[in-house]
């Protein structure tokens, strides 16, 4: 029985030369990125720009959250999130922040307690301001670099200094192109938009990790070829594993966008855009980036077997 592969074995794809077009279309999406942040900004929902929280009990005993939510989005209110908090009769409703300031916040609520009134108990209904959501997006903010500043500062050492300095331009080309993702599409930003962008950034940490120890592997083989064939070899030799896990992800991501409801659409948008991303940079950008920083095959491994290097293929041009 054969084994199902999305791609050929022993691929000899040239990505290097590649590299004049993929560095000049990641800076113009990138000054994009940047100009529709500052220009147009993120659609932040309850969580950070405030808004209205409203808990409520089914009095049936089971909560209908699917018509419960599309029944409140079709009472003018804009988004509406809807989820369970601890029993099957338990419910949190939030809604984001109405025009009109107080009278308009009272407005919806009224709105809501005239239309599931009969079906929900109203337990508590609670403003999120604005000073709770600047403290949220300072602390969603400084978590996400922490966790990056400890990542990268793994690869510093985990490589040498050339290799992290690609794994952190990759990294932060991914974070940045997400960002835009968000700002581009408006889809609302919320708490689990930085789960995915912590998501994303692992994942792009673990491609760029197995295409830089692949390279470095293959570097310390052979000495006679250039650094861009070097990695072109080595990109190649992982091309079936990158596209196995980067369509595995995929699929499952697919199945949460359409299946997993409005909750956490944006999260699995996003990780979907991310996986594209990622596995783009850790090819595209972080690889050549070793050209430009001029790495060389005998920087590595002074001491390696003359075999090694009498084993070395002829070279050819990139």
């Amino acid at each position: 029985m054969k084994l199902l592969r999305l791609a050929p074995e022993n691929t000899k794809f040239g990505f290097m030369r590649l590299r004049r077009v993929s560095y000049p279309l990641s800076a113009f999406l990138s000054i994009v990125a940047v100009t529709v942040f500052f220009t147009v900004g993120m659609n932040f929902g309850i969580d950070f720009a405030g808004g209205t929280q409203v808990e409520l009990r089914a009095k049936s005993g089971v909560a209908d959250l699917a018509n419960l939510r599309s029944t409140a989005e079709g009472l003018g209110l804009g988004p509406v999130e809807a989820q369970r908090s601890g029993a099957e009769s338990d419910v949190t409703v939030r809604l984001n922040v109405q025009s009109g300031g107080e009278q308009g916040q009272q407005t919806a609520i009224n709105k809501l307690r005239q239309t599931f009134g009969d079906t929900y108990e109203f337990r508590s209904v609670e403003a999120v301001g604005p000073r709770v959501s600047g403290e949220l997006v300072q602390s969603g903010t400084l978590g996400v670099v922490v966790a990056i500043l400890a990542v990268l500062s793994y690869l510093w050492f985990r490589f040498e200094w050339q290799f992290a300095v690609g794994a952190i331009i990759g990294t932060m080309h991914d974070l940045l192109l997400t960002v835009g993702f968000f700002s581009v599409t408006q889809l609302e930003f919320n708490q689990t938009s930085i789960a995915a962008i912590l998501t994303i950034v692992g994942y792009s940490l673990n491609e760029t990790v197995v295409v830089l120890d692949r390279i470095r592997e293959v570097m310390r083989k052979y000495k006679r070829l250039s650094t861009a064939e070097i990695v072109d070899m080595s990109v190649n030799a992982v091309l079936p594993r990158t596209i196995m896990t980067a369509t595995t992800v995929f699929l499952a991501l697919l199945a949460l966008f359409f299946l997993g409801g409005h909750v956490i659409r944006s999260f699995s948008a996003a990780m979907i855009w991310g996986i594209f991303v990622a596995t783009y940079s850790s090819i595209f950008i972080c690889s050549p980036m070793l050209i430009y920083l001029g790495v060389r095959a005998d920087a590595f491994d002074k001491g390696a077997d003359a075999a090694d290097v009498e084993s070395a293929p002829a070279k050819g041009t990139v």
